[in-house]
């Protein structure tokens, strides 16, 4: 008998009618012989909904109360699908995450798990039960219920997988596996049949949405065997696994967009030791996750630097800047949300040259400006006018042929 882990997003248990064909899906995983745990994202839009409902009580509020507001969405998902495994005539029970052992740090909407006791969830498991777990949350230190941030189901299927020592976690959503790009954006993005963890970790951070990236930063860690599937056709999907040596045969394994993106300049920075480190210290402090920085060359013992943090970030980013305006000497802060970040992801980048020029080359050719540029040993990412993003990444999947069969 194995332990299979399935986690179905927010599309997969829209409605009632996907709530009994996922209750149907799982039952199938089970009487093949196997312990089935099962992770839930909210219904459909129900996260997004309960968003704009806080917005309109009050625009900018208490990230606590938000935590506790969001975190509902998952538990109905996990209570109304173990009313339907009950309704096929399984034996099932739901568990919040704090219920199920998960447990995070202190930070709220975007919280990271810090240990795993899954003890009541095993006691389940041995009582041949299907553990339904609400997906997204976990106890704080202050016994505070908080999420991890959009796409965090997905980090909790992978981190109870590794906890019970799963033989599989499958992430069943609306596509079929992972793409060379987004299907939605490029019609033929190839689906890959595996894919290195380095490689997804790169995508996931860069934009693609079909996983979130600390999901993979946490398989790559623990090792656990990951498969990215359709929640909606049975067939084979996409392994994320350790890295092989034929992967390094193709060059670029994909393209990536994140519109979710916003840019900060800060112009007329005194040029003088400590300054960035003091503003960037801040806004880390803040749970400000800044992403590509770029300084301008000193002049007259001033300097600009500007950097991207996520568009949701935008406006307590300009505030944190604007508390320290005086201490950093700066003169003026510019904040844009018109940009999106492109990326191309592969591992075979570290054994093929020109790369870059050809990427640069393509956009230029297609009149997309560059605003910034970042790389690292397998990926380059550019930052350009957000109406350009769909071109630029049908632009890119065609120039590197990722449309090809291989």
């Amino acid at each position: 008998m194995g332990v299979i882990v399935q986690k179905y997003g927010g599309s997969s248990v829209a409605d009632v009618e996907c709530m009994r064909r996922v209750a149907q899906r799982i039952l199938k995983t089970r009487d093949a012989g196997n312990q089935v745990v099962v992770v839930v994202s909210a219904m459909g839009d129900t996260t997004d909904d309960l968003i704009d409902l806080a917005k309109k009580i009050n625009p900018e509020p208490n990230e606590r109360e938000m935590d506790a507001l969001m975190a509902t969405g998952e538990q109905i998902s996990s209570a109304i699908l173990t009313m339907a495994l009950h309704q096929l005539g399984a034996d099932a029970v739901s568990l919040t995450g704090p219920q199920a052992g998960i447990f995070t740090d202190s930070v709220h909407t975007k919280a990271k798990i810090r240990a795993l006791k899954p003890k009541r969830l095993l006691a389940q498991l041995k009582k041949n039960r299907v553990v339904v777990v609400a997906g997204f949350q976990g106890l704080n230190p202050e016994e505070d219920i908080a999420t991890l941030g959009r796409g965090g189901s997905d980090t909790t299927a992978v981190a109870l997988a590794a906890a019970i020592k799963a033989d599989r976690c499958q992430i069943l959503k609306d596509v079929e596996g992972v793409y060379t790009a987004n299907p939605r954006v490029v019609p033929e993005a190839k689906k890959l049949d595996e894919i290195a963890y380095d490689e997804m970790l790169e995508l996931a951070s860069m934009g693609a949405e079909v996983l979130q990236s600390r999901a993979v930063e946490f398989a790559k860690n623990h090792n656990v065997v990951l498969e990215v599937m359709s929640s909606f056709v049975e067939k084979p999907g996409t392994l994320v696994r350790e890295e092989v040596r034929n992967m390094e045969d193709i060059v670029v394994r994909g393209v990536a967009s994140d519109k979710n993106q916003a840019k900060v300049t800060v112009r007329g920075l005194e040029d003088k030791p400590g300054v960035a480190g003091l503003m960037f210290t801040e806004l880390a402090r803040k749970s400000i996750n800044v992403d590509m920085i770029v300084q301008n060359v000193s002049d007259k013992g001033e300097t600009d630097i500007t950097f991207t943090v996520p568009r949701g970030d935008l406006a307590k980013t300009v505030r944190t800047v604007e508390g320290m305006q005086s201490d950093l000497g700066a003169k003026d802060i510019v904040a844009n949300e018109d940009i999106a970040k492109i990326s191309i992801v592969g591992v075979g980048m570290r054994s093929h040259s020109g790369v870059a020029a050809r990427m640069f080359e393509a956009l230029a050719k297609h009149k997309i400006n560059i605003s910034m540029i970042a790389t690292s040993e397998i990926k380059i990412s550019v930052v350009i006018a957000k109406a350009d993003a769909d071109k630029a990444v049908q632009v890119l999947h065609r120039v590197f042929e990722l449309g090809k069969k291989k």
